[in-house]
């Protein structure tokens, strides 16, 4: 699973970090991106246009916005109803810099939050599926979910489940406008090289959604 995780730079750092996309002017940093609340995804529409879309996918045939869905497992996104059709249709990617799990450890009630980021301290991309809820009113929900697959060495000790983060060399394919079949897109979802990632305790303050501050960022 993947239920936090953070985005904390700018349109411009964004702008210089994935040159190929164009970013709205006014994204803010954040520490500490929770589900229901509003993302950045790139969508594959052709357009490379980064956008906001509700992080719980709602998929378009639902008969109301119940909540949605915030993770996919890739293993099963041919077979599930509300995944298979975004898989083939409708693909994004969700960015980030950096995300949160929870480790249960030997002796304690709680578990420990730790933050997970790439080791050069880069922004990435994570494999996402999204969709479009229209109401009898008219009005529209554009909605999204990150894909997850089996951790790598690294998060094996922290969690069973991991985004899958794609590489820059896959953006273009993950993106195509065109229908895709599952077996042209499965060898994308694998788990990223854990020798390129590091992790570290971080303070419970961010269990609560309503901490958002550099602060959560630091290492205990």
């Amino acid at each position: 699973m993947c239920g936090r995780f953070t985005l904390s730079l700018d349109s411009a750092e964004l702008q210089e970090a994935f040159a190929s996309f164009h970013f709205p002017a006014s994204i803010g940093p954040r520490y500490n991106i929770s589900p229901s609340q509003p993302i950045l995804a790139i969508p594959n529409d052709g357009k490379n246009q980064a956008d906001f879309f509700t992080w719980g996918l709602i998929p378009g045939w639902a008969k109301a916005p119940a909540s949605g869905l915030i993770n996919a497992r890739a293993e099963t996104l041919a077979e599930k109803p509300s995944f298979r059709g975004s898989y083939r249709h409708k693909r994004c990617l969700i960015l980030a810099n950096g995300f949160y799990e929870w480790k249960a450890e030997s002796g304690q009630n709680a578990k420990t939050p730790y933050f997970i980021h790439l080791k050069d301290h880069q922004p990435f991309a994570m494999a996402g599926l999204w969709d479009e809820w229209h109401s009898p009113e008219g009005s529209l929900i554009k909605s999204c979910a990150i894909i997850t697959t089996l951790p790598n060495s690294l998060m094996t000790n922290l969690h069973a489940r991991m985004p899958v983060i794609l590489s820059p060399q896959d953006y273009a394919t993950w993106l195509s406008p065109n229908e895709q079949h599952p077996t042209n897109l499965s060898h994308l979802l694998r788990a990223y090289p854990a020798e390129e990632m590091t992790a570290y305790p971080v303070s419970a303050q961010v269990n609560s959604p309503k901490n958002d501050r550099p602060e959560l960022l630091a290492a205990l």
